[in-house]
């Protein structure tokens, strides 16, 4: 059937001409005209079958611009909030319906604003919630309530979310929900909010002459040099690899970026900014493999898959149903792979056991000899790593100061042997790099798991300890000095002694020309300034106001 026949308004009939769709799709076909006579509808179909018009159009037919919000649709990810709200966007671009998407990941202030004069609201369940205890979103003029991927919702952990937004929305309403299966939950939710619904279910919308199945039995060593071969094998047009987490989807993502290959990954850990990027680089053709989970590509409708790869085994054969989905589309061809290492034969059982999938075994193809890198350093494109000022010393072990540290001017910074005295440097201000310095190592002391090489360079911080390893509950001044015992006591910032212990009151060695009356720490709960603990002329080992310039001697 085509869409003039079915009595569109002209503004509707003539975007979705510009869009070029001629005929209905078997889901469309069959949910408008229920849609239209205001029933309650459950459409079971996959993803890419068209049932965003099938809802669409109808719901843009009967909202009046500018009254309100009067139809809400959920969805379960960010990415699939932002395809649907586009397509209604699509299709009333010759109307003056405002589409409003309402998803996290993004600054809430914006989406307030545009609730005010939204027509529709297109949300996930998290955020809409954010809205409603906020109350920044008025849903009393809702007469549209659709549930889109309802399976995926509930498989997310949304099912309390629906519910608690459900029971918002107006009694007198229309309920429009599409799900791929029909689980418990989703059962549950039809028996409790759904109104006499008639059930529509279709086909898959991959045609099965055109889809061709394989499997090839490899090994773990060599599994992503016959993933890479086969990419390499099969240039042509997009290739889709499922992958079973999102540390696994990085990881093979990484890898094929580092040979060259036009990769990239999606999933639920990235930023929505990356996710997006990933989804216009894809629109744009600027790759042409996408590595992704299943939670992250459920809900995408990606046109022009010809390659899909399973680089980890569905667990069921629903799963595997709805990834292989992905391509033999709209007549053309389309190919399933699946790599099946030995640990996966007892997942991969449960869907050979389904008599309507056409999976054959074949010969396994050469492998590239190429080993997968697991384990990126800290210059990696996705790693979090640390702060950019903590890198590793040239010199010694552990992580250093680099660059300027606010707040800690007028000190200077003392290098010995490892865990030995040394001389102090005074500059200016901040952290900047050091002078050239000496000291010769002493005996160990503090955790040698820090620092195991006692002839190696160390790093002190002169008014602050001075060199050596971190020790328990602190860092160990140099020499015998620093290290005091674990005690509950006062907190206070060492002058010339080391860093603060866990447990309280803080001990350390001096360092030469420490701060004048600085901040010391007191080995006493009740005390907490003045010089610290040591024979500093003018300091005092409880407190008080010690003046004078410490010379290191180490305590006791």
């Amino acid at each position: 059937m085509k869409f003039e026949e079915i009595g569109l308004r002209e503004e509707f009939l003539r975007a979705v001409k510009e869009l070029g769709f001629e005929e209905l799709t078997p889901i469309q076909e069959k949910c408008l005209p229920l849609i239209r006579e205001g029933k309650d509808v459950i459409g079971q179909s996959a993803t890419g079958s068209g049932k965003t018009a099938a809802f669409g159009l109808p719901i843009l037919e009967k909202i009046s611009p500018g009254s309100g919000i009067q139809a809400l649709i959920l969805t379960p990810t960010r990415e699939l909030c932002v395809q649907v709200a586009d397509s209604l966007a699509d299709f009333s671009k010759h109307t003056k319906t405002k589409i409003t998407r309402v998803y996290g990941g993004v600054s809430i202030n914006p989406q307030r604003d545009e609730l005010r004069s939204a027509d529709i609201v297109v949300g996930t369940p998290g955020r809409i919630l954010d809205h409603m205890r906020s109350r920044t979103i008025k849903l009393d003029r809702v007469k549209f309530f659709v549930l889109d991927e309802t399976d995926r919702m509930c498989d997310m952990g949304f099912y309390d979310d629906v519910e608690s937004i459900t029971r918002a929305v107006p009694k007198e309403r229309q309920t429009l929900l599409f799900s791929a299966t029909i689980t418990r939950d989703v059962d549950r939710l039809v028996g409790r909010y759904l109104n006499s619904p008639l059930t529509i279910k279709t086909e898959s919308y991959v045609d099965a002459s055109l889809l061709e199945q394989v499997y090839y039995d490899v090994s773990v060593t060599e599994k992503f040099g016959v993933l890479v071969h086969l990419l390499k094998e099969n240039s042509t047009g997009l290739s889709l690899i499922f992958c079973g987490t999102r540390r696994e989807a990085d990881v093979v993502a990484k890898n094929l970026r580092k040979l060259g290959l036009d990769a990239m990954a999606i999933h639920g850990g990235l930023t929505q900014s990356r996710r997006m990027h990933a989804l216009d680089s894809l629109k744009k053709e600027h790759i042409d493999i996408l590595v992704a989970t299943d939670v992250a590509a459920r809900g995408l409708d990606i046109t022009g898959v010809n390659f899909v790869y399973n680089w980890d085994v569905p667990k069921t054969p629903e799963e595997y149903i709805h990834r292989i989905g992905r391509t033999a589309r709209a007549g053309k061809e389309g190919k399933a792979i699946t790599l099946l290492s030995p640990r996966d034969h007892l997942n991969f059982r449960e869907v050979l056991r389904n008599s309507s999938l056409n999976i054959r075994n074949e010969q396994t193809p050469p492998a590239e000899q190429i080993a997968i890198q697991r384990h990126f350093g800290r210059d990696s494109e996705h790693s979090r790593g640390g702060r950019p000022d903590f890198q590793r010393r040239d010199h010694g072990k552990g992580y250093g100061q680099r660059g300027h540290r606010p707040g800690f001017g007028n000190y200077g910074r003392s290098e010995g042997g490892s865990h030995g005295r040394g001389t102090a440097h005074a500059r200016p201000s901040g952290y900047g790099e050091p002078p050239a310095r000496t000291g010769s190592a002493h005996e160990p002391s503090g955790n040698d798991n820090f620092s195991r090489d006692i002839s190696a360079p160390s790093r002190g911080f002169r008014g602050r300890g001075f060199g050596g390893s971190q020790g328990r509950g602190g860092y160990r001044g140099g020499g015998r000095g620093g290290f005091g015992p674990r005690r509950p006591g006062g907190f206070g910032r060492p002058g010339g002694a080391g860093r603060p212990s866990r447990d309280g009151g803080s001990h350390g060695g001096y360092s030469r020309g420490g701060r004048e009356g600085g901040h010391g720490g007191s080995d006493r709960a009740d005390k907490g300034r003045g010089g610290s603990r040591g024979r500093k002329p003018g300091g005092s080992r409880f407190g008080g106001k010690g003046r004078g310039p410490g010379r290191f001697e180490g305590e006791e």
